[in-house]
This record gives structure tokens, C-alpha cells and sequence, in this order.
């Protein structure tokens, strides 16, 4: 049986360390790649890597552990083996020769015989540099995960060593962020948009630390055309970058547009979404809340085509009468409710108890009267009606009408409203606007006009 997969048989054997040649296709020489060359020439370098991070997770912890206990050594140099045992001595004796002879043979301890004592090298020491820079901008919380990157362009810049690579991997990165915001606005998300922005405004803090980095490198007359490319290459990326605001802002305006709002509770959907992605169990909330299990319904296209014939035909057989219906009298009902509402009536009576009294008491005197002690005592709706009557009290327009409110119109009061509240000790309203109603002025009393 022949192989169907050519390719996972063209690979070599990764246990038995085939040759590099191996990896290649045939009459083509790795030597003829110049990244090949490039990482050939850094091969102690990476050889010190895979010194620290081959093998398990764990014993990758303990070599790292042992080399910065190690290097971390401020006074000296030079550490003996009792030095090391103190130092380390929260480990075996036997895993702690392990990682020992294992640095020992990567170059990354070197062990001087004649006086005793052990060295970390150069080489470690630069790799446990980049690792803690690394660490330490990955606890930064840097969401755009530019910091290491524009640190490391920063820093070879400063020793006058920047290389294209560099600014080819924070092109990179810059490209990548801006396809994954743009990605999210066109996604229409709330929430994927809100985190986008906020991983867009870290990536312009990063922008703005960089501008003068780039800025530096843009001027120096001493940088080949690659690197003034490259540079000149970020420099577009982080425009992209910077006139994303406006896209993010018309997205989030959009969407602030169609925002769906339940009733008068002042509560949105994105309200309710995000009360719900804050509880880990949704079935939960259901917990004694649903008597019954919903049962679910399933329905083949074939019954659903039964059911629309049926229905179709039933439309169809549906025969009308041949005849009119015979005619029927309206029915007559009588309204025995009077034109004038009853609390009108009463209202106006009272009304016009008032004048007559304040008419008798004051003898033509314009004295005010609270106007609660005319509107109580009354329920809450009543005494609103009332209220709401008090201004057609000497309206000309309205005296001209007929009907109850013309009357209301045509009395000799005067309503007053001032600034202010009145606080009642009554069982139904509790304030009121502070008002006075008084007898008119006897210039204002005329007489009513009579109306057939």
C-alpha cells in the first residue's frame, strides 16, 4: 500500500539528529540562505537556550531558578561550592548537581579547577537579561504587547547597533494590532469594540514613546537604506494606528443608536449582557425559578408542508353566504350621566358659597384667603381637579363660552399664585403651592352675561 501522505514521509527522523542537509530540498545548500548563516553564527547563543528550556516545564523552572540565584550575587564573581549550597540550599544535593553540571556543560557556568570556585558567564548573564525584561514588561500588563519590542529597538539605538530585523518585528506587530481592530469594529460587538479600544489606547502609548526612537533613526545619516525603510514603514503603521479613533467612535456611536432600552427601568441590553457574563453558572439562575422544564419542539419539513396544505385547502373550501345578513335596529342607549361632571358642580358650588361669604365678610375688600382651606378638605385627585381649575378664574375668553367652566370664569374671585411651598397636615396631601383666593377687585365684578 503506497503512502498517501508525501510529505510526513519526506521528514527525517528527529531522534536520530539527522543532518541539516536533511531538512533541505535536494541540491539546495542550507549555506545558501543567509538566515542560515545568521543563526549558524549565534549558535552558542542558542545553544544556552536550549540549555535552560529543553526538558519539562519544571525543569526549566529549577535551571532558571538556579542561574539568577546564581548571577543575582552583588559582592562577587566568583562563588564556591558552599557558597552555591548556601544559597540553594531549599534544594536536593542530587537535583542541584544535575542543574549544575548541565550549565556547566552549555557554557552558561564556567568551573575554574585551580581555585575552586564557579563563574557565570557572559552569555548567561545577557539571557537571563532578556528573559527578565521580558518578564517584566509581560507583568506591566501590556495588552498590546509592545513594550519588549519597542524596548529592544530603544535600547540597540542607543548603543548604535539597531538592526533591520528589529524594526521588522515591531512592524510586525503594529500590522498585526491593526488588522484585529479592524477586525472588531467590523465585527459590530460592544464589548469585543471596548476592548479593542482599550488595547488601542496602550498601543498609541507605545506610539508616542516610539516617535522619537524612529524619529532618531529616520535622521542618522550613518543607516543603510533598509533600516531608513523599515523605519519609514512603522512610521505609516502607526498612522494606521492613530486614525483608528475615528472608525472606533463611529462604530460605538452606532451602536449607542440601536442600543435596545427595556421600558422606563433606565436598563439597556448591554446592561443585561454584562450582568450575565459576571455570573460563571447561567443555568443557576434558573434554579427554582422554572416550575416546569421547557420542553423543546421539533418539527420535520414534512409534517410543516401537511400543515400549510391544510391550512391552504381550509382557505379555499371556505364558502360564503349567497345572501346578505337581514337588517337589525340600532339599539338605543340612554346616557344618564349630566353634561356637567358632578365634582364640577360641587366645585363651582363651593365656589360660589365662598364669594358670597367673602362678599358679606370683607364688604367689597379685596382679603386673601389660603387657597388650601378652599381645596381641602379633599382626596389627593380631587383636590387636583379643583387645583387645576383655579386659573380659568377671570379668563375673558372663557367667560365668553358656556358651560361649567364658563360659570367657574365668570365668578368674582381673584387666584393669586406665589413662589413656594406650603406644607399640609392632611392625611391626603402633604404640600402645596402657596396661593391665595380672594374676593376681585369690584372694578373686575360685572355682571354675568346671560345666555339663552
Amino acid at each position: 500500500m503506497q503512502n498517501s501522505s508525501p510529505i510526513a514521509a519526506a521528514l527525517p527522523d528527529e531522534g536520530a539528529q539527522p543532518s541539516l542537509q536533511a531538512y533541505f530540498r535536494p541540491g539546495l545548500s542550507p549555506d545558501d540562505i543567509e538566515q542560515v548563516h545568521r543563526l549558524r553564527r549565534a549558535q552558542p547563543l542558542l545553544q544556552g537556550f536550549t540549555a535552560l528550556f529543553y526538558g519539562g516545564s519544571d525543569s526549566i523552572l529549577v535551571r532558571l531558578l538556579v542561574l539568577h540565584e546564581l548571577a543575582s550575587v552583588p559582592d562577587t564573581s566568583t562563588l564556591t561550592r558552599a557558597d552555591i549550597n548556601a544559597r540553594l540550599g531549599y534544594l536536593e544535593a542530587e537535583s542541584l548537581e544535575t542543574v549544575l553540571y548541565r550549565l556547566r556543560s552549555h557554557q552558561l557556568l564556567n568551573w575554574d579547577a585551580g581555585q575552586g570556585v564557579y563563574r557565570v558567564t557572559p552569555l548567561a548573564r545577557n539571557i537571563l537579561s532578556a528573559i527578565d525584561s521580558l518578564m517584566a514588561l509581560a507583568r506591566d500588563d501590556d495588552e498590546a504587547e509592545m513594550g519588549f519590542l519597542l524596548s529592544q529597538v530603544a535600547g540597540s539605538q542607543a548603543v548604535g547597533g539597531v538592526t533591520v530585523e528589529q524594526l521588522q518585528h515591531l512592524l510586525g506587530r503594529m500590522v498585526d494590532l491593526t488588522e484585529e481592530f479592524r477586525d472588531a469594529i467590523a465585527s459590530g460587538s460592544e464589548f469585543r469594540l471596548r476592548a479593542a479600544q482599550e488595547k488601542w489606547h496602550t498601543a498609541c502609548d507605545w506610539v508616542e514613546k516610539g516617535s522619537q526612537i524612529l524619529q532618531a533613526i529616520t535622521n542618522d545619516p550613518d543607516a543603510d537604506a533598509a533600516t531608513h525603510r523599515a523605519a519609514q514603514a512603522i512610521g505609516r503603521a502607526q498612522s494606521a494606528l492613530l486614525n483608528m479613533q475615528g472608525m472606533f467612535s463611529r462604530a460605538l456611536n452606532q451602536i449607542e443608536r440601536q442600543r435596545v432600552h427595556l421600558g422606563q427601568s433606565g436598563l439597556s441590553t448591554t446592561d443585561i449582557k454584562t450582568w450575565l457574563m459576571q455570573h460563571e453558572d447561567l443555568a443557576g439562575l434558573a434554579s427554582n425559578a422554572v416550575a416546569i422544564p421547557v420542553t423543546p419542539m421539533f418539527i420535520t419539513p414534512s409534517e410543516m408542508i401537511d400543515v400549510a396544505e391544510a391550512e391552504l385547502f381550509a382557505d379555499r373550501n371556505t364558502t360564503l353566504p349567497a345572501e346578505l345578513p337581514k337588517g337589525e335596529d340600532a339599539s338605543i342607549v340612554s346616557n344618564g350621566t349630566p353634561a356637567t361632571p358632578v365634582e364640577l358642580d360641587a366645585w363651582l358650588n363651593r365656589l360660589g358659597a365662598f364669594a358670597a361669604s367673602a362678599s358679606a365678610d370683607n364688604a367689597g375688600k379685596t382679603a386673601g384667603n389660603r387657597v388650601q382651606d378652599t381645596l381641602l378638605p379633599a382626596n389627593f385627585a380631587v383636590a387636583s381637579y379643583r387645583a387645576s381649575l383655579l386659573p380659568l378664574l377671570g379668563d375673558e375668553s372663557e367667560a365668553s363660552l358656556q358651560g361649567g367652566t364658563a360659570t367657574m370664569a365668570r365668578l368674582p374671585l381673584e387666584f393669586t399664585p406665589q413662589e413656594g411651598m406650603v406644607k399640609l397636615k392632611d392625611p391626603h396631601v402633604a404640600a402645596m403651592s402657596n396661593a391665595t383666593l380672594a374676593l376681585a377687585p369690584a372694578s373686575d365684578n360685572k355682571p354675568e352675561p346671560q345666555h339663552d
